[in-house]
């Protein structure tokens, strides 16, 4: 009885943890998580609660729970986002230079944002 409540509690304290640090880590996601001390394993549970949703890493890809790459980070810290809609096309990409677009239904870009702050805007 003993070695499982140890273990509920165990448990309650890595989800609370877990809970603040994903409440508080900025992108780059990585780089951060991997000052914090975290463990890799630790990595996929705080990641799954920033995208509120399981996701799975392969190296420095994130993926959600459809399969699709949702983040993706180099070793000097660099990033670029990625946003779908239901039916698997990219409606958002952001890169740690500032650029951003956003995307319609049909895949038009609609609106976008260069990293010398250029506006593109038909929304």
């Amino acid at each position: 009885m003993k070695s499982l409540i140890r273990k509920i509690l165990k448990e309650e304290t890595t989800n609370r943890f877990i809970e603040k640090v994903a409440n508080y880590i900025k992108i780059p996601y990585f780089k951060n998580m991997e000052s914090l001390g975290l463990t890799e394993d630790e990595y996929e549970m705080v990641l799954s609660k920033v995208y509120g949703q399981p996701v799975t890493i392969n190296g420095n890809n994130v993926y959600d729970q459809y399969g699709n790459r949702i983040y993706f980070e180099d070793s000097d810290g660099n990033w670029i986002k990625r946003g779908y809609d239901i039916n698997g096309k990219v409606i958002y990409y952001e890169t740690s230079s500032g650029y951003i677009e956003e995307f319609d239904q049909y895949g038009n870009r609609i609106y976008s944002v260069d990293s010398n702050g250029r506006i593109i805007d038909n929304r």
